[in-house]
């Protein structure tokens, strides 16, 4: 349920309806809202009678919230979210560009390729300092020595950093050293990693599973508020199918069923739905037409030799290429 307040609503009468909902054994959440603010009623297993609700000072109206995913939902949040980090703001109808390696390899390469990506328009650095990969073989990231290179692509380009946390052991030092937490797509229902991030200040990236439905996708996106982190980002990057012409397909249309359902911004990344660098530009142009807030790009210098995914990453020209094209896509939306 949601208890949405009057206009002039106090604060002591938001604090006072939140006393009462956690006497009736619930929680309440506050979300302010651009004219009011509502308070979603949490930890309910029916119905509830809005009557004791709408008798107190302040109260405007209750109304019964339909999704199982109550934080997470446009029914509780009409408004689209905005998440603001310094300058950069993503949800705000500008789609805001994430590109990099895969994988931090070494500074130099970070570096160079920081650079690259920030002169052609970029705001935000991906790289992965913990790589999790299919085989144990595989190259699995260089840990720490990677966060602290992301902190210096930062502190000499400016670029805001978004990297992986791979397990609740290493999301602690993610956050001591990024601006943006990401949670890969094997890890969506990793709900202690989901629970800890909820208790981050830093927003969070969450990845769609390789597998899963937009509403586990959504659900596991409401562990992270439910712990009363607000700044969650959802991401496609390309589900399991038939298919075998990509690496995963891309699901385009789960740009406007998100948007239906929910208010979180929602990135897509073609990288890992193609697999293969020349769809990453027509499947970037697809995303963005149909509504895309922002693009996880994987851009490389020297891709024959990437440790990781060299095969699905851009090269500089062909990442150039890119922002010119979505630069002229701006004309038409």
């Amino acid at each position: 349920m949601l208890v949405v307040m009057k206009n002039d609503a106090t604060e002591e009468q938001v604090q006072i309806l939140i006393k009462e909902i956690e006497r009736m054994g619930y929680r309440g959440v506050p979300m302010p809202g651009a004219l009011r603010t509502a308070v979603c009623i949490l930890g309910n297993k029916g119905p509830i009678d809005a009557a004791q609700f709408l008798s107190l000072d302040g109260v405007k109206e209750a109304i019964p919230v339909t999704k199982a995913y109550k934080l997470v939902s446009r029914e509780t949040h009409p408004d689209s979210t905005v998440i603001s980090i310094g300058e950069v703001k993503i949800g705000a109808g500008e789609p805001v560009i994430m590109a990099g390696p895969c994988a931090v390899e070494s500074e130099e390469q970070a570096l160079t390729i920081a650079g690259i990506v920030k002169k052609y328009g970029a705001k935000i650095f991906r790289g992965g300092a913990f790589k999790p990969r299919t085989s144990p073989y595989s190259f699995q990231g260089i840990g720490e020595k990677g966060l602290k290179i992301l902190d210096k692509v930062r502190r000499e380009t400016g670029l805001l950093i978004i990297t992986e946390a791979t397990d609740t052991e290493n999301l602690a030092a993610v956050e001591k050293y990024t601006d943006i937490i990401q949670i890969g797509a094997r890890n969506m229902q990793n709900y202690s990693l989901l629970r800890l991030a909820g208790h981050s200040k830093k927003p969070v990236l969450l990845k769609r599973g390789l597998a899963a439905t937009i509403e586990e996708w959504l659900m596991a996106a409401e562990y992270i508020m439910s712990e009363g982190n607000s700044r969650v980002m959802l991401c496609e990057r390309g589900i399991r199918t038939f298919a075998d012409n990509t690496r995963n397909t891309l699901d385009l249309s789960a740009i406007p069923s998100i948007k239906e359902a929910s208010h979180l911004p929602i990135i897509i990344d073609p990288s890992h739905a193609a697999g293969r660098r020349d769809y990453v530009i027509p499947l970037s142009r697809g995303a963005i037409a149909v509504g895309a807030d922002g693009l996880l790009i994987e851009v490389h210098n020297d891709p024959a030799h990437a440790l990781s995914d060299g095969m699905q990453s851009l090269y500089p020209q062909q990442f150039e290429q890119l922002m010119k094209e979505l630069g002229r896509l701006k004309q038409y939306l």
